[in-house]
């Protein structure tokens, strides 16, 4: 069975928030916070928090910055993962992965099922690596975010989760720049 083993000391991680809109700003953010709120109370680090316009080069240039960043471990991303002509956050993450993680979408889109039926379908969420940072993109709203959050990220981003986790990866996610 799935859960945390005890006799592992917890390890925070650095995570950066993203919130991708063209009408909302940090106080009105009530994703960005939600995600801020739940990886702190995790007792990860929120190292960084930022909003940007649903423009491809935008998000990608913060996603860039923040991959450069040694400091920061992952990057979670809200909003503009829908199909209307202005939801281009997939298309910038697809941009900058070196490897997508096609299951988490997947799963995030089996989860969501049990709540919003085949609505689920309009979510695009991804998630990949690029620089040895995990990167993950979220709908927009809380819901959303508090989904994925509960039902995924805090496990695997958790390096105590059992079986296996995606902290427990990170020291081998860049092992093929490595000299042989």
């Amino acid at each position: 069975m799935p859960g945390l083993d005890p006799s592992k000391p917890f390890v925070p991680l650095a995570i950066a928030v993203l919130t991708v809109s063209d009408t909302r700003d940090l106080a009105a953010d009530k994703s960005g916070a939600l995600l801020q709120e739940r990886i702190e109370a995790a007792g990860h680090k929120c190292a960084a928090r930022a909003l940007v316009k649903d423009e491809v080069k935008a998000i990608r240039a913060q996603l860039k910055a923040w991959i450069k960043d040694k400091k920061i471990d992952v990057v979670i991303a809200t909003g503009g993962t829908g199909v209307t002509g202005r939801d281009v956050t997939p298309e910038a993450f697809h941009s900058v992965y070196e490897k997508e993680i096609a299951g988490f979408g997947e799963l995030f889109r089996w989860q969501s099922y049990e709540k919003i039926g085949t609505s689920t379908i309009q979510s695009r969420a991804t998630a990949g690596v690029a620089g040895g940072t995990y990167l993950f993109a979220l709908p927009g709203s809380p819901s959303a975010c508090r989904d994925a959050w509960d039902g995924i990220l805090v496990h695997q981003l958790d390096n105590r989760f059992r079986p296996c986790n995606f902290v427990e990866l990170m020291p081998r996610l860049q092992e093929h720049l490595q000299a042989k």
